[in-house]
């Protein structure tokens, strides 16, 4: 062994033990490592900044701008309400599609955006159900890592091993050259969890803290909105075509409420603030509650409108749109002793007061002429943004409960045929081989740009530097390893130790050497360190090394044993009230699973 080889490994070995006790920081680690190649003559200058010029890193910077513009559009949220619609109340059913559906949208997104995107949805999904988070989340957790498995682009160790194929002079692993295996992957992972979800049943105190937040549900059942809410259709006829809503006086009339007004075009559709000087236009949607059942019959025969049908409860169907919120009246507040009508709360708020609770218990109907007391809680509805404006303002009201919901608000909803269409452009420029990956993903983010699905502040803020700076500090490791003889005395060892072995050894081994490195780095650096390992062991054995690659590129994504082996992990541990040997009995008897799923499937569907 060189003496520099024994400085890439000592140097190697201190990066480990840092990642293992994360102090510092995972890319503080990395630009140590960058600093420290070049400065002990291990690589040149270039060689240490080649992965700030890597075209992956760019793209995997650019997958984290379109998981951004897929969420601001609410293109994953209507992926949950579409699982609350077919789950029912089946939890196996709901399963089955939760990992189908998130490794699906994985395929195409970070694995850590999707998951971190999707468990707002489950807790939801949780309680509608009365289920404990923790029979869902690590689920969630595996689909996510599963998802890797499903594409080229669906997370970073997949691209490295693609540019190191490409790089060496060989075929890359092609979009969707990896799919067939994944699939097979995601079948057995949504079998196995079918029975694994019984090995982390929470204990009964467990199941009754994991409800802790106040949603929607609570509200409409608190204060008694099941049956106030209306969806009408405005007619061309109708006398409320080009009419104020001020002039219309609908609540005396009656006693209406109109809670958001949804206007579409031929493009896109938004949800208008129901302020007084809005002037509504044939075929708006109106939400409409009504505090009495007097105009319930009355309002749509006059007005002419045509009632629509309400999914849900109230107005949960358009939850990621409209909400509610609830405020306290606090002692030097203006609205005492004024009524809601008084003091112009929609005028000046955009919003409507649709219940009102006084000593714990909620009034009926009567509400425009209550004079307000301090103490009075009321619950108000309308659009996100104008209740997330009610935070700043302390001096009449006190926002006393948000709910969870409100991180689901998706503020550029109308855009999602553009966000979606976008997507499915770049897919097809990558698939067809039109332009190089890394421009499609740019031609992808542009077009978002351009349609408004992202802005800059959060195109910027969607990207998750650490993870590129990870990568980009890695990739000098495997130039030091390569240059000193490291990767050479690895593939050497290894081969030594197979002597003789069949093919379906040498795999496993590689698998296993892969998924042992993941559990102290991450996956991306584990792929940037195993990449050249697989091309030399297929270039010792003179064979092909596209069944290599693949190997490590499934072990890469294997990160199931440990809630620090993968961010995916780490997100769900929380939420789920896991502990560290949740991880191990479940992701261990997974992991041989998709290990002989490997040795076996790998030489059917790339041969030597």
């Amino acid at each position: 062994m060189s003496p520099e080889l024994t400085k890439v490994l000592l140097l190697l070995a201190a990066c480990v033990a840092m990642f293992i006790a994360n102090r510092p920081r995972m890319d503080v680690v990395a630009l140590m490592a960058l600093v420290a190649l070049p400065v002990l003559g291990l690589v040149s200058l270039p060689e240490a900044l080649a992965g700030f010029s890597d075209p992956n890193v760019v793209l995997i910077a650019a997958l984290f701008v379109i998981g951004e513009g897929l969420v601001r559009t609410g293109v994953t949220y209507r992926v949950g309400e579409w699982l609350v619609h077919r789950a029912g109340a089946s939890e196996t059913r709901l399963l089955v599609c939760l990992m189908v559906a998130v490794a699906g949208i994985g395929s195409v997104m970070s694995s850590t955006g999707v998951v971190a995107v999707f468990i707002p949805v489950v807790m939801g999904i949780a309680r509608r159900l009365r289920v404990h988070p923790g029979r869902l989340m690590m689920p969630l957790a595996f689909a996510g890592l599963i998802s890797g498995m499903l594409s080229l682009v669906a997370t970073p160790p997949n691209m490295v091993l693609d540019g190191a194929l490409k790089e060496a002079g060989h075929a890359g692993m092609g979009f969707f050259g990896i799919t067939p295996l994944g699939l097979v992957v995601l079948a057995m992972g949504v079998l196995y969890m079918l029975v694994a979800r019984r090995w982390i049943t929470p204990s009964r105190e467990e199941e009754e803290a994991g409800h802790p937040e106040r949603g929607l549900p609570q509200f409409i059942d608190d204060y008694h909105l099941h049956g106030r809410g209306f969806r009408f259709r405005v007619e061309p006829g109708s006398p409320m075509v080009g009419a104020r809503l001020d002039s219309l006086n609908l609540r005396r009339e009656y006693f209406a409420n109109v809670v958001a007004v949804e206007r579409a075009d031929a493009f896109h559709s938004e949800v208008l603030h129901p302020n007084a000087r809005l002037r509504l236009q044939a075929n708006d949607i109106l939400l409409v509650d009504f505090f009495s059942t007097k105009g319930v019959e009355q309002f749509p025969r006059e007005m002419q409108l045509h009632t629509l049908p309400l999914k849900g409860a109230y107005f949960m169907e358009s939850s990621h749109q409209v909400g509610m919120a609830e405020v306290v009246v606090p002692p030097e507040s203006t609205l005492i002793s004024r009524t809601i009508v008084e003091q112009r709360f929609r005028s000046r708020h955009d919003l409507n007061v649709v219940g009102l609770r006084r000593g714990g218990k909620p009034l009926e109907g009567g509400l425009l002429d209550e004079k307000l007391r301090m103490g009075d809680i009321l619950l108000i509805a309308g659009p996100w943004k104008a209740i997330r404006r009610l935070q700043g303002r302390t001096r009449d009201f006190v926002v006393l409960n948000l709910p969870p919901e409100i991180h689901d608000v998706a503020p550029a909803l109308g855009r999602a045929p553009f966000a979606v269409g976008s997507l499915l452009l770049m897919v097809g420029l990558m698939v067809f081989g039109v332009v190089p990956n890394v421009l499609a993903a740019l031609i992808a983010v542009l077009l978002m740009g351009a349609f408004r699905c992202i802005t800059l502040e959060s195109a910027y803020r969607s990207i998750h530097w650490q993870s590129l700076i990870l990568i980009v500090g890695m990739i000098p490791f495997a130039r030091a390893l390569d240059t000193t003889g490291g990767i050479g005395l690895a593939v050497g060892t290894l081969m030594h130790g197979l002597e003789g072995a069949a093919m379906p050894v040498v795999l496993a081994s590689l698998f296993g050497v892969t998924v042992l490195t993941g559990l102290f780095i991450s996956n991306t650096a584990t792929a940037v360190l195993m990449a050249p390992v697989a091309l030399s062991v297929a270039n010792y054995l003179q064979v092909s090394p596209l069944p290599f690659a693949m190997t490590v590129a499934l072990a890469s994504s294997c990160a199931f044993l440990t809630p620090v082996s993968s961010p995916v992990n780490t997100l769900v541990l929380g939420p789920g009230n896991y502990r560290f040997a949740d991880f191990v009995k479940v992701g261990l008897p997974f992991t041989l699973l998709v290990l002989i799923a490997t040795v076996v499937l790998v030489p059917l569907f790339f041969p030597w």
